[in-house]
């Protein structure tokens, strides 16, 4: 297959080249922010830029007419609709994963299975300084999850009536996420489920940008069987329905 990187001098970008390149695929294009954006005839264009970067160019992928797979976090709402309207006129697809880890994504359906018969749960996730969103989109992601999972359920506990200075972290969709920035991690994340006498904790740690590389492939594999507009990698694991 016939693949564009854009971000392709970035860490993740060139981690990307190399899996793409070793597992046989055509690299025919590798594009950067000064370059022109130029394709080169690809089939599928996968990007690991910047939050700033990354809608222009999944839009351009698409009226170039390739598929695109995207490892850029950050997206919110008002994206994602500019991305559906683009999809929608073109014929390729486009596969949004906020973790190409499969521990991750697996750490995720687990916990979203696991919230409703807990009482209590928060999210913790850790990265590098060099990050320039938080929380990450996985932590995002597994938040919207989990509550989706709670909807029926009673609200958590929480005694918590002063904290000036914000120690509790933030929520999304009312479950507490803590995001934490320490040189010398890469990407780490657990979820922590309480109930009356016992604790569960669900933790995927990436060590290496290595870790993202089997789904990457597996993203490439599938784009072109996932119709629209695909959040998460595990549509392409076929874990949900």
């Amino acid at each position: 297959m016939r693949i564009a990187v854009t971000g392709a001098k970035g860490r993740m970008g060139q981690a990307v080249c190399a899996a793409v390149t070793a597992a046989g695929h055509d690299l025919v294009a590798t594009i950067d922010a000064d370059d022109p954006f130029d394709l080169n005839g690809a089939d599928v264009l996968i990007d690991f830029t910047v939050p700033s970067q990354t809608l222009t160019n999944v839009c351009q992928g698409l009226a170039s007419g390739a598929h695109v797979v995207v490892g850029t976090s950050g997206w919110d709402d008002q994206m994602l609709a500019r991305v559906r309207q683009a999809q929608a006129e073109g014929n390729t697809n486009v596969l949004i994963a906020p973790n190409f880890s499969l521990a991750a994504v697996f750490m995720m359906r687990f916990a979203e299975m696991a919230a409703p018969y807990f009482t209590s749960v928060e999210v913790v996730e850790m990265h590098h300084p060099d990050k320039v969103d938080a929380p990450s989109g996985t932590a995002t992601a597994t938040a919207q999850r989990i509550a989706a999972a709670r909807a029926s359920t009673p609200a958590m506990p929480d005694a918590t009536q002063t904290d000036p200075q914000g120690t509790r972290g933030g929520t999304i969709c009312d479950i507490p996420v803590h995001a934490l920035r320490l040189r010398g991690a890469t990407a780490h994340q657990e979820v922590l489920l309480g109930n009356a006498g016992e604790l569960l904790t669900i933790r995927a740690d990436s060590f290496d940008r290595e870790s993202f590389m089997p789904g990457v492939l597996l993203a490439i594999d599938a784009i072109a069987n996932l119709p629209g507009v695909t959040i998460g990698l595990e549509h392409a694991l076929q874990l949900e329905d």
